[in-house]
């Protein structure tokens, strides 16, 4: 809470110009995110709909610099596998088939975490996941867990910006009315 208080009351001391950018670094912040950073700036008095593109603006360029970065480090340990079972192959003279990097050594708990994950990707298909993920994780958690299980960019940050657009949206209309029957 201490969080959502700061940039509360940072939203109302900086000059109005400077408030959506607020708004757009509170959007970026995990569990604030679009729909908490344009409640944020609603409350704070910015027009709900500048406050909810500020929202969704920030939340969606955090969203989408967390996607390319886990996806390019999933290439990466992809690629090296790769190498690697080749290597290993050519020295014993066999041929290798490709398969997806897993780590072996992964926790219990976090073995369990994944393959919940896993089936819940499985059941819902990666618009499911995007669009009832910020029920439970944070938009930037859910987009990085979809990218390094080797999700397409492209198809990880449409949904996920469908996702953003849509809970923002909903709590921006919400609280906007709320705020406009309390005045």
């Amino acid at each position: 809470m201490n969080l959502i208080e700061t940039f509360q009351n940072l939203v109302a001391q900086v000059p109005e110009l400077v408030q959506p950018l607020i708004v757009a670094l509170a959007g970026a912040v995990p569990f604030i995110e679009g729909e908490g950073a344009a409640s944020i700036g609603i409350i704070g008095g910015i027009h709900p709909v500048i406050a909810a593109i500020a929202g969704i603006t920030g939340n969606f360029l955090c969203v989408l610099v967390l996607v390319l970065l886990s996806s390019g480090a999933r290439n990466a340990v992809v690629t090296r596998n790769q190498e690697r079972k080749a290597r290993l192959a050519a020295a014993d003279g066999a041929s290798v088939t490709v398969v997806e990097a897993e780590t072996d050594s992964e926790s219990g708990r976090s073995a369990a975490r994944k393959a919940k994950f896993r089936r819940a990707l499985d059941r819902y298909g990666v618009p499911g996941v995007s669009l009832l993920g910020p029920l439970l994780l944070p938009t930037q958690f859910t987009a990085t867990m979809l990218a390094a299980t080797g999700v397409s960019k492209a198809r990880v940050l449409i949904w996920q910006a469908v996702a953003i657009i849509g809970w923002t949206t909903i709590l921006s209309v919400f609280v906007g009315s709320v705020v406009h029957a309390v005045s």
